[in-house]
């Protein structure tokens, strides 16, 4: 189990992701559904497969949150480096960071301050790096939020075209309520699914060619548009030129 990373930028994230997603189930729950489906079986259906979702996102992003990325450990003698080649691991490299030996592929997260095997890219969003051993728990966690964003849409889009007879009972200020919600609930829902749709795509990307961000980079894979994007959104580690022949090296 790791520990909280002391990042600013992380914790605001995190802290924007669960309000988010709490604004986003009592909106769906109080205005979208009881408000147009209390008469109807469709109401407990929807809140409990809504929260259901809810449960299985927030589980995919604490697991990716707290799991260990892959966390090189850290040398605990004074071990040179012609030491290292004896002991027949000549493709390990050295980090002049964190002073640990490092297997191939693995980077130095300047966040973390650790070398990640496997490190694809450090998200604040989940305050954690992207790793050997969190990426499935990262790309779970976007698939359900590509869920929920298109079953909020939905949702909203059908409390709009449904006739509802007990909307006619209620008051100006009430409606008026509902449909304020319903939009900015229907924009969270939009920009985050485009959004994550992206990066889900990106994950999926990578796996199939088993290349993280941050091989792409070195290796000058095309960069599309999205991921510069992102880049500054995600902040993706840059990688200049003396250090991408550093990371050629140990790969």
């Amino acid at each position: 189990m790791m520990k909280l990373v002391n990042d600013p930028c992380g914790i605001f994230c995190i802290l924007f992701t669960y309000t988010s997603i709490i604004y986003a189930d009592y909106v769906v729950i109080q205005w979208v559904v009881l408000h147009t489906m209390q008469d109807s079986l469709w109401a407990p259906f929807h809140i409990v497969l809504f929260n259901t979702f809810l449960l299985l996102l927030t589980v995919s992003h604490l697991r990716a949150m707290f799991s260990d990325p892959g966390t090189v450990p850290l040398s605990h003698t004074n071990v040179s480096l012609s030491d290292l080649r004896q002991v027949k691991r000549e493709d390990w490299t050295m980090c002049t960071r964190c002073e640990a030996y490092r297997p191939p592929r693995a980077h130095h997260c300047r966040i973390c301050k650790r070398c990640i095997r496997r490190m694809d890219h450090h998200c604040p969003w989940i305050n954690n790096c992207v790793g050997e051993k969190n990426q499935k728990y990262f790309v779970q966690f976007l698939f359900f939020v590509c869920i929920i964003s298109a079953y909020t849409i939905m949702l909203v889009i059908m409390s709009w075209v449904r006739e509802c007879r007990q909307c006619k009972m209620y008051d100006m200020d009430t409606r008026q309520t509902q449909v304020l919600h319903s939009v900015i609930l229907i924009m969270e829902s939009a920009l985050f699914g485009m959004f994550v749709i992206a990066i889900l795509y990106d994950q999926m990307d990578a796996i199939y060619n088993d290349q993280t961000t941050i091989e792409q980079t070195v290796y000058k894979r095309p960069n599309p548009l999205h991921r510069y994007l992102f880049s500054v959104i995600c902040r993706w580690p840059k990688i200049s030129r003396s250090t991408s022949k550093l990371n050629i090296r140990s790969v």
